[in-house]
């Protein structure tokens, strides 16, 4: 047996063999899963709005209600991810979501579709926290960050593979069969889950539940690696993993940072992916076209989740980001000056979208360098989830803006200051280097 005995250090030190490589891809197809469900009542608003003459005040509460329970769900379930594993948290997740996506396609008033909504964002948001940590965990030191990204790249990719299928489905059924697709989508994922993806090895050195050890060795069995004898001693610090040491000294000013810095951004990220659809129609298009402005958005929001995974790492994240987060500022408010053509409109959205999800996943590599391990789900779940509330308030507060009169392009600017004040945020973080540490100094043990 290896007398390297910390299986951290092994996953660490070592190359990205081919099992890891399956859990990270595993990891993104779950976050692409989430990009079609979080899009999917966006792909099927102005039929909604169209079947049930809801006004624009009254949709934006629809289109926000699972990015509510998104906010609900990672600060939740990303804490229970932490304290029960990241794969059970995962597949019961999956569980919520299949069932709201069902549940979604049987409603036949606001007041169901909301209740629907809020179910299924409860497991996307546990899904997210859960997802973050458990690629960082499977990755090695060397490509931590890229994995993250990669991962957080997932989530445009759903949605351009949703809205090319939405786009077809809208053809020739009503919107209620893009959430019957979504459903099932999500279903098969549950099955890829429970069959393929074990517990994180990082995680099981630090909660050691009675069969530990040999859940280690079986997952570094399959990862071409030796047995170990026996785990390293214990570290009481493990215990204290809460939402307490996040608000602790060591932790306090970068989470609340953190959580700032993602509101903001969110609110205006998702102004865009939210209203796109409902904008496009408004200017005379099919619902199906509509879409398709949608996917081009996230083709540019899946080119700059890449572009920043593979430029962005170690210490130029920081500078990147919030070069992007000042360009996505710039292209909301070009976005607000609308375009004569769809293809202009969708070249604008394209761009929109390449900047504005690259500050997405730039904040996503940020939680998983800046937590260390035992907090790091509950961190990012705190993070994600006070700051889905911006995500939530985003189309709300458009839709009450266009209610009451203002134009697409002062709603765009005013919605686009969320990106400025976030790049402001990252330019105050601490350095990783002073963040990520035990939560035994943060607690002063």
């Amino acid at each position: 047996m290896s007398k390297v005995m910390d299986p951290k250090a092994i996953l660490d030190e070592s190359g990205m063999n081919g099992f890891q490589i399956m859990a990270v891809v595993l990891c993104i197809l779950l976050n692409a899963l989430d990009g079609f469900d979080v899009l999917a009542i966006s792909f099927a608003s102005p039929g909604i709005a169209n079947e049930w003459a809801i006004n624009r005040a009254e949709l934006g509460i629809v289109l926000a209600m699972e990015l509510a329970g998104m906010a609900i769900g990672s600060v939740l379930l990303g804490n229970i991810a932490d304290k029960i594993g990241r794969r059970p948290t995962i597949l019961w997740c999956l569980v919520l979501m299949s069932a709201g996506m069902y549940g979604a396609s049987h409603v036949h008033t606001v007041t169901e579709m909301i209740i629907v909504r809020l179910l299924t964002g409860l497991g996307i948001g546990g899904m997210l926290a859960s997802t973050n940590a458990m690629v960082a965990e499977f990755a090695n030191a060397k490509y931590r960050n890229l994995a993250v990204i990669m991962m957080a790249t997932g989530y445009p990719l759903g949605a351009i593979a949703g809205g090319s299928v939405s786009t077809v489905l809208l053809q020739h059924f009503d919107w209620r069969a893009i959430f019957e697709f979504g459903a099932i989508c999500t279903a098969a994922c549950l099955v890829l889950v429970w069959f393929l993806l074990p517990e994180s090895i990082e995680y099981l050195a630090n909660k050691r539940p009675a069969d530990a050890l040999a859940r280690i060795n079986q997952t570094l069995k399959k990862m071409g690696h030796e047995a170990i004898e026996r785990l390293p001693d214990p570290i009481e610090a493990v215990k204290t993993a809460s939402h307490k040491v996040l608000f602790s000294d060591k932790y306090k000013a970068l989470t609340l940072l953190l959580i700032l810095g993602y509101f903001a951004h969110i609110m205006t990220f998702y102004y865009i992916i939210k209203w796109i659809p409902k904008i496009v129609v408004d200017m005379g298009y099919q619902p199906s076209l509509a879409g398709e402005v949608l996917v081009w958005a996230n083709v540019g929001g899946a080119t700059g989740a890449l572009f920043l995974g593979l430029t962005g790492s170690g210490s130029k994240l920081r500078p990147m980001l919030i070069g992007v987060l000042v360009m996505s500022f710039v292209m909301v408010g070009l976005f607000g000056r609308g375009q004569e053509t769809l293809t202009g409109l969708s070249t604008i959205a394209a761009l929109t979208g390449f900047f504005t999800n690259a500050g997405v996943v730039g904040f996503y590599a940020m939680m998983a360098s800046s937590f260390p391990s035992d907090i790091r789900a509950s961190g990012t779940g705190v993070v994600i989830g006070i700051g889905r509330g911006g995500a939530a308030l985003g189309p709300v507060v458009a839709g009450f803006l266009f209610n009451g009169g203002f134009g697409l392009q002062s709603v765009s600017i005013v919605m686009a200051v969320g990106a400025i004040v976030a790049a402001g945020v990252v330019f105050l973080l601490p350095s990783s280097d002073k963040t990520v540490a035990s939560p035994l100094e943060a607690t002063g043990k």
